[in-house]
C-alpha cells in the first residue's frame, strides 16, 4: 500500500502514520505493518562513504525481512543497532582493502556509521540486485526512522495481507476506496516499475535500436547464406526440373531447407542463452527470459527465414533445365 502518485518502487512518497491504522481497519485486511524504504550514507571504518538502500521492517513481526539468510538470523535485527547486509554489497562496495590481508568483505560483527549513528552487522542475506547495484541494509522500522534525517512523514509503505478466503484483488480495491491509497500486489508493483523504466528512460530506445539492427543484420546474413547455398546447388535444382519437378515442389524444398536450418539455429541460440542465464543468475548481468520472449524470438526467426527463402526461390523458379546438359 502506497501513495497513489508513486510511479515505481524507488519513487518514495511518505505516508502518514495514521494511514497504517486506516489500512488495518479496511474490511478483508488480516494484518498490516509499516515499512521504511530510503537511502542513507554509510561510513566504513576506513573512512569510505557509500550510499546504501535502507529498509526498515516491522519490529514485532519482522515482516519484510530478507527470506534468504547466508549468515545470521532475521531475529538478530532486534539487537541494538543491528543491520543485515546483502551478500553482494558486503563483498563489493562495502568491503575494504588491506595491504596485509587483501580484499576483506563486510562480515558479522563489523561496525559502520549510518548518519553518525553506530550500526553493527548481525547478518548477511541474499536479495535481488537493485537497479543501480547499491548495497542493501535491513534493520527494524523504529531503528531506521531514528537513523534517517527527521521528517514529518517517514512511513514509506504499508505491507498488508488479506484474510483467508478473501479475494486479494477485492481487498486491494477496498483499501483504495476506503483510504484513497494505492494497493498493489508484488507482480503489479513490478509491472508498474517496469512500465516506468520503459517509458521514461532510454532503456526501451537503446534495446529497441539494438533489436532492430540485429533483425536487419540477421536477415542480411541469413539471406546471403541461403542464397549462396542455392546458387552452389543450382545445377541440382536444374536436374530436378529436368526430371519433371514443378516450381511449387522446388519452392517447397528451398523453404523446408530454410526452416530446418533456422530451427536448428534457434534451438542452439536459445539453449546457449538459457545456459548463460543459468550461469550468470547471481551476477551483475543476470536477466529475465520470460516465455513470451522465447515465442517472439521463434516468430522472428520464422519471419526472417521465410523472407530470405523467397529470395532464393525466385532464383530457383527461373533456372533453366538445360543447365544440366551444358555441364553446370
Amino acid at each position: 500500500v502506497m501513495d497513489p502518485t508513486v510511479q515505481y518502487i524507488g519513487d518514495i512518497k511518505a505516508l502518514k502514520e495514521t494511514d497504517l491504522y486506516r489500512v488495518r481497519g479496511v474490511e478483508g485486511v488480516d494484518w498490516a505493518v509499516p515499512m521504511y524504504y530510503g537511502t542513507i550514507q554509510a561510513r566504513l571504518h576506513n573512512g569510505v562513504i557509500q550510499t546504501c538502500i535502507l529498509i526498515g521492517v516491522d519490529d514485532a513481526t519482522l515482516i519484510g525481512a530478507p527470506p534468504i539468510m547466508v549468515q545470521g538470523k532475521p531475529i538478530d535485527l532486534r539487537i541494538d543497532g543491528g543491520v543485515i547486509v546483502d551478500q553482494v554489497g558486503a563483498a563489493t562496495k562495502l568491503s575494504t582493502d588491506s595491504k596485509k590481508y587483501g580484499h576483506i568483505p563486510l562480515q558479522i560483527g563489523d561496525r559502520m556509521e549510518l548518519n553518525d549513528n553506530r550500526a553493527v552487522v548481525v547478518g548477511v542475506c541474499s536479495v535481488s540486485r537493485t537497479f543501480q547495484s547499491q548495497p542493501v541494509l535491513y534493520t527494524t522500522y523504529s531503528q531506521a526512522t531514528l537513523w534517517v534525517p527527521s521528517q514529518r512523514k517517514l512511513l514509506s509503505f504499508v505491507l498488508a495481507h488479506s484474510k483467508p478466503g478473501s479475494d486479494p484483488d477485492v481487498v486491494a480495491q477496498n483499501i483504495t476506496a476506503t483510504t484513497g491509497l494505492a494497493a498493489y500486489s508484488k507482480h503489479q508493483l513490478q509491472a508498474l516499475t517496469l512500465r516506468y523504466y520503459m517509458r521514461y528512460t532510454g532503456i526501451f530506445v537503446n534495446f529497441g535500436v539494438a533489436i532492430i539492427l540485429g533483425f536487419i543484420i540477421g536477415t542480411a546474413i541469413a539471406g546471403q547464406t541461403l542464397y549462396n547455398f542455392t546458387m552452389d546447388n543450382l545445377a541440382y535444382f536444374g536436374i530436378f526440373k529436368a526430371m519433371g519437378a514443378d516450381n511449387a515442389l522446388l519452392a517447397k524444398m528451398v523453404l523446408l531447407q530454410a526452416l530446418f536450418v533456422s530451427g536448428i539455429g534457434w534451438g542452439i541460440g536459445m539453449g546457449a542463452t538459457a545456459l548463460f542465464g543459468l550461469l550468470s543468475a547471481n551476477s551483475e548481468i543476470s536477466f529475465c527470459m520470460p516465455l513470451w520472449l522465447y515465442i517472439s524470438s521463434a516468430f522472428s526467426i520464422l519471419l526472417i527465414s521465410t523472407a530470405t527463402a523467397f529470395v532464393s526461390i525466385r532464383r530457383v523458379v527461373y533456372v533453366d533445365p538445360a543447365i544440366v546438359f551444358r555441364g553446370g
